[in-house]
């Protein structure tokens, strides 16, 4: 088993690294309030908005309403409902 662990280990992709300095007191608490609501580290906190913002800015993220208006172009008129079936009986369990 301990051998298994060591091969994921050397097949790890490997991740940059920031250090932010003069962070801002305030700022710094309200990560920390923000990453515990989201029930995550500070660090994971500041991954996930950091990897949000840009996304954002760089148009890879879109959303569900502006996929769905893209999905959905040109289809006009009502989508047919499909008749449902009987089913089966139910079961009798005496």
């Amino acid at each position: 088993m301990h051998y298994a662990f060591s091969a994921c280990i050397a097949y790890a992709r490997r991740m940059a690294q920031l250090t932010i300095r003069n962070l801002d007191d305030d700022v710094q608490a309200g990560l920390r309030l923000r990453a515990a609501r989201n029930h995550r580290s500070m660090e994971a906190e500041v991954r996930a908005l950091l990897t949000l913002v840009v996304r954002e800015t760089t148009g890879t993220e879109e959303n569900l309403a502006a996929w769905l208006r893209k999905r959905l172009k040109g289809l006009e008129g009502e989508v047919p409902v499909p008749r449902r079936s009987k089913g089966r009986p139910v079961p009798d369990f005496r």
